[in-house]
C-alpha cells in the first residue's frame, strides 16, 4: 500500500504552500514536492499601466521585501531611459543603497529571530504552542528584544529613505525623490543605546556568534540537514566582492568553478530559461547552456557567500573567513548554513549602513537625471532571499506591454524541492506514525530559504494545517491535524 502525506499550509513562511510526500509500499519516501497553491498574476495586470507607476505598484507583491521590488523596478526603468547606475546623481545612487541595506538588515532580522530561532531555541520536536516568537519572547526576552529592535532600526532606515516603512515611494525613474536631511541622519545616528547604529552592529555580531556556538554544539543536526551540491548564482561587484544593490551576474558550479563569469545582468535571457510544471504555480529556472535537468541553481545568502570573493566590510569579512574555513574554501552546500550566511550578511548590512550615514553625499540636492527612452528595461538586484529580476517592455505610449518578474524564491524552487525530499527521507522513511516533529522537520528545511511564496502568487480562503494519509485509491486512512 502506498500513501501520500500532505502538509498544508506551511507555517512561519511568507505566503501559502503545501508539501506532498509519496510513500511506497514499504513506507519509504518515493517523491516529495513543494506545491505553491496560490496564484497572483502581477505580470499580467500591470500591462497597460504607465511605466513610471511600476516602482510603486510591483512592491505590492510583498509586505516583507517591498524595497527589493521597488528598487528592482526603478533600476529597470533606469535602463529603459538609457541610464546606468553610474549615470544617476550620486545622492540618488547612495540613497537607494542606504534604503536597500536597511531592507537587508530588517528582513534578515525578521527571518532569523521571528521565523527560524524558535526551531533552534526549542528544538524541532517542541510543542508548537511554545515554538514561536511569543515563546521566544517569554523564555528568551533579551534575544527577542534585540531581534525586534534590529528589525525596527532597518525599518527606520527604509522610512527615511523611501518615505514609508512599507510600500514607499522614494525611488523614481532616473533617481530618487528625496535626500536624507541632517535631522534624519542624526536620528539614525541616535545616541540612545537601543537605537544606535553601533549597537545594531554589536547585536548583529552577537546573533552571528550565537549561531556559531549553536552549530558547535549541534553539528550533527546543522550539518546533516539536507546537504546536497548545486550551482549558485548572485550579483558581485566589479572586484568580485559581495554586493546587494548593483553588480555583475556570476554563477559557479558545485566545485566553485565559474559557469557565468561576471556577465551583464540585463542580458539574463541569454543565460536563463524557465520551465513550467503542472503541479505548481511557481516556475523552475535553469541555465540554458546546461538544460533543466542539471542547470538548476540556488540563490540567496548561501549562494552570495559562495559566489563572492570577499565582503567589503571588516567584521563581515572576518566572519566570512571563518565560514569558508569550515569547508576548506570549497562551496558550502549545507541547507542549514543558509542561516549562518544570512547572519553574516546582516552584520555586513549594518556595517554598510554606518558607512553610508557618514557620507555627506546623502544631503545632496541633485536627485534625478533625465534619459532617452527606449523600449524595454531590465533591473536586477539582490533581495534578502536572492537574485531578483524585473524586466519590462514599454510601448511608445509609455504603457507597459510585457513584464517578466523572476523572484528569488522562484530561482530556489528546485533547491527547496530537493531539500524537502532529503529531509522527508531522513525523518519519515519507514515510519507508520507521522509526528508533529517530522512535519516540522520538513518545514525547517523550507524555512531555511526564507521563501516568499506570495511574491509570485496569492491564495484565497483559509486552510487548516493537517497531514492526511491516503491509500492507493485516494481514501483517507489517517488524519493528523496541527
Amino acid at each position: 500500500m502506498s500513501d501520500t502525506i500532505t502538509i498544508s499550509p506551511l507555517t512561519r513562511v511568507e505566503g501559502h504552500g503545501k508539501v506532498t510526500i509519496q510513500l511506497d509500499e514499504d513506507r519509504k519516501v518515493k517523491e516529495s514536492r513543494l506545491h505553491i497553491v496560490e496564484f497572483r498574476g502581477f505580470e499580467r495586470f500591470i500591462q497597460g499601466r504607465p511605466y513610471w507607476e511600476m516602482p510603486v505598484i510591483v512592491q505590492r507583491l510583498c509586505g516583507i521585501c517591498p524595497v527589493s521590488h521597488h528598487l528592482a523596478a526603478a533600476k529597470a526603468l533606469d535602463t529603459f531611459l538609457g541610464l546606468s547606475q553610474g549615470d544617476l546623481p550620486i545622492t540618488a545612487y547612495k540613497m537607494r543603497r542606504l534604503m536597500h541595506y536597511g531592507q537587508m538588515l530588517q528582513s534578515h532580522a525578521l527571518h532569523f529571530f521571528h521565523l527560524s530561532s524558535p526551531d533552534l531555541l526549542f528544538g524541532i520536536e517542541a510543542d508548537p504552542a511554545i515554538r514561536n516568537i511569543i515563546g521566544v519572547a517569554k523564555q528568551y526576552p533579551d534575544i527577542a528584544k534585540k531581534g525586534i529592535l534590529l528589525r525596527k532600526y532597518g525599518q527606520e532606515v527604509i522610512r527615511l529613505t523611501a518615505g514609508k516603512r512599507i510600500h514607499g515611494t522614494g525611488a523614481i525613474p532616473g533617481g530618487i525623490n528625496k535626500n536624507l536631511s541632517i535631522e534624519e541622519r542624526d536620528f539614525l545616528l541616535n545616541k540612545e543605546e537601543d537605537m544606535h547604529i553601533d549597537t545594531m552592529i554589536e547585536w548583529a555580531q552577537e546573533a552571528l556568534d550565537f549561531f556559531v556556538d549553536y552549530h558547535k554544539n549541534h553539528a550533527d543536526f546543522i550539518d546533516g540537514f539536507a546537504d546536497f551540491p548545486s550551482a549558485y548564482m548572485s550579483l558581485v561587484n566589479k572586484d568580485g566582492g559581495l554586493e546587494f544593490y548593483d553588480g555583475l551576474l556570476r554563477v559557479i558550479d558545485s566545485d566553485g568553478k565559474k559557469v557565468l563569469d561576471d556577465v551583464n545582468p540585463s542580458n539574463y535571457l541569454d543565460y536563463i530559461k524557465e520551465e513550467v510544471k503542472s503541479w505548481s504555480y511557481m516556475k523552475f529556472p535553469f541555465l540554458t547552456s546546461l538544460g533543466p535537468s542539471i542547470g538548476w541553481y540556488r540563490v540567496g545568502p548561501l549562494a552570495r557567500l559562495n559566489c563572492a570573493d570577499f565582503i567589503p566590510t571588516p567584521k563581515a569579512q572576518k566572519a566570512l573567513e571563518k565560514f569558508r574555513d569550515y569547508t576548506n574554501g570549497k562551496p558550502n552546500h549545507k541547507t542549514m548554513h543558509i542561516h549562518w550566511a544570512r547572519l553574516i550578511e546582516m552584520l555586513h548590512a549594518a556595517e554598510v549602513v554606518k558607512e553610508l550615514l557618514g557620507d555627506t553625499d546623502l544631503q545632496g540636492t541633485d536627485l534625478q537625471v533625465k534619459g532617452a527612452k527606449g523600449n524595454e528595461g531590465v533591473g536586477v538586484i539582490e533581495a534578502p532571499r536572492g537574485t531578483l529580476i524585473h524586466h519590462y517592455q514599454i510601448g511608445e505610449d509609455d504603457l507597459v506591454k510585457m513584464a517578466n518578474l523572476i523572484v528569488s524564491t522562484t530561482h530556489n524552487n528546485e533547491g527547496i524541492n530537493r531539500a524537502v525530499n532529503e529531509v522527508a527521507k531522513k525523518y519519515m522513511n519507514g515510519q507508520t506514525n507521522i509526528t508533529e516533529g517530522m512535519m516540522n522537520a520538513v518545514e525547517v528545511a523550507i524555512r531555511a530559504y526564507d521563501p516568499c511564496l506570495s511574491c509570485a502568487t496569492h491564495a484565497l480562503g483559509q486552510m487548516p494545517l493537517q497531514v492526511e494519509l491516503m491509500d492507493v485509491n485516494g481514501e483517507v486512512i489517517g488524519t493528523y491535524v496541527k
